[in-house]
């Protein structure tokens, strides 16, 4: 992983560029400058040359990084393939939005999805998925893809990495925190135009980001896609979790095919906590009784390096909100979403700075509504926000700089500091 350099080490760089603030030495100035909101940095290139030049300096980043209280907490979006759509990060503090660049195209490939975005340092990684191959046959079944991408904010562009040794999408997939590396596990080549069709796999991987290689680890002890991964303990102790998913397809009057999804999870200790290899995984029992649920709903996970390193886990499940005791192996209600969608349509649900959002399109008209309703595009987003700690609930409401209508079954979202 690069490393950041130290604030004392940019004065030579910030003084070869022309006067920042008038009064203020460049140093201080760039300091003050690195603190202003992430979102807000590409409207202010065009104050100035020297402005420009710093905000399109890696300079800008470093100095980010060195002071972490200027870092902002963002959702990234990604509406559809971004091979065609660039993502675009939010920034719900000052309700700004900010496109990146689309990522480099392949015209032999098209749709892709079912791939996970992941933040890790001043980095966003675009890792795996499904799509279309026009060099393959038949060209209407979707295959699974290895190939990954990392957007560098130092030099805010997209440049691919190692391609994985296994190709997946709909896998399970989680940083390991304060190491610089990332762990994959399941997946297949299941496309969102065919709810069960495509493989199964139990491969696991890590990746390093420093070597820019993937490593093989020991296998799930079976197939399991459509998983959630997260990480728990901190230190020498800790433990990489592979939650719900689905393995085989049975078939229904031995025509219509559908998933049978798992109720369990499995955890991999890591070795010296670092990622670097792991024991034997062993199981966790069923999370809830036969009839109870049929599979997982969205699941987030809040980090907490205040209680022993045990995160917060949390499900979406239409509009009923539960939490997830690991003492009791069981999911607990925890609150409920305040307004249900309209027409049963769908949630996007993340986890942003301690805090829970659950995302729709508003399609009412509130007074907040009438006053932004001259905005059309792809219409109003609406953001119920709930903190876990106080169990409160509050809500914003934007308007979305998307042409249509998200789908947030199909759509990606992941969160990054930077």
């Amino acid at each position: 992983m690069k490393s950041l350099p130290q604030f004392c080490s940019l004065s030579s760089s910030i003084d070869d560029i022309s006067t920042l603030i008038p009064g203020l030495p460049n140093d201080v100035a760039a300091l003050v400058l690195s603190f202003l909101p992430y979102s807000h940095h590409a409207r202010l290139k065009s104050t100035c040359k020297s402005w420009r030049l710093f905000f399109s300096s890696n300079i800008l980043i470093s100095l980010r990084f060195t002071h972490p209280n200027s870092l902002s907490h963002l959702l990234c979006f990604f509406p559809q393939d971004p091979l065609i759509a660039s993502p675009i990060l939010f920034d719900p503090l000052n309700l700004s939005w900010c496109p990146l660049p689309p990522m480099p195209c392949n015209p032999h490939v098209y749709g892709l999805c079912n791939f996970t975005p992941i933040s890790l340092g001043p980095h966003l990684y675009v890792i795996g998925g499904s799509l279309f191959d026009t060099r393959s046959y038949p060209i209407d079944r979707p295959s699974s893809s290895s190939s990954a991408f990392r957007f560098d904010f130092y030099a805010s562009l997209w440049e691919p990495i190692s391609p994985m040794l296994s190709p997946r999408g709909s896998f399970a997939c989680a940083a390991v925190p304060g190491s610089g590396q990332i762990l994959v596990a399941g997946g297949g080549s299941r496309h969102t135009m065919f709810a069960a069709a495509g493989s199964r796999m139990s491969s696991v991987e890590r990746y390093d980001v420093e070597r820019d290689e993937w490593v093989a680890l020991d296998g799930l002890p079976r197939f399991r896609a459509g998983c959630v991964g997260f990480f728990v303990g901190n230190g020498e102790k800790r433990e990489f979790w592979v939650m719900g998913g689905y393995g085989e397809s049975r078939t229904i009057s031995g025509v219509f095919p559908v998933d049978e999804y798992y109720r369990d999870a499995v955890v991999l200790e890591l070795r010296n906590g670092n990622g670097n290899g792991g024991g034997r995984w062993r199981q966790i029992g069923d999370m809830w009784e036969e009839g109870e649920r049929r599979r997982l709903g969205k699941i987030v996970v809040i980090e907490d390096h205040h209680n022993h390193g045990q995160p917060g886990i949390f499900m979406l499940d239409g509009d009923e909100f539960f939490r997830y005791e690991m003492t009791s192996n069981r999911w607990v209600e925890e609150s409920r979403v305040p307004r249900k969608t309209p027409f049963n349509s769908s949630y996007g649900f993340v986890a942003l700075n301690g805090e829970l959002y659950v995302i729709s399109f508003l399609k009412t008209e509130s007074a907040e509504a009438r006053r932004l309703r001259h905005h059309k595009k792809g219409g109003l987003l609406y953001m119920q926000i709930y903190d876990p700690v106080k169990k409160t609930w509050r809500s914003l409401i934007t308007r979305s700089p998307f042409q249509h209508p998200m789908d947030f079954d199909t759509a990606a979202m992941c969160t990054i500091r930077i």
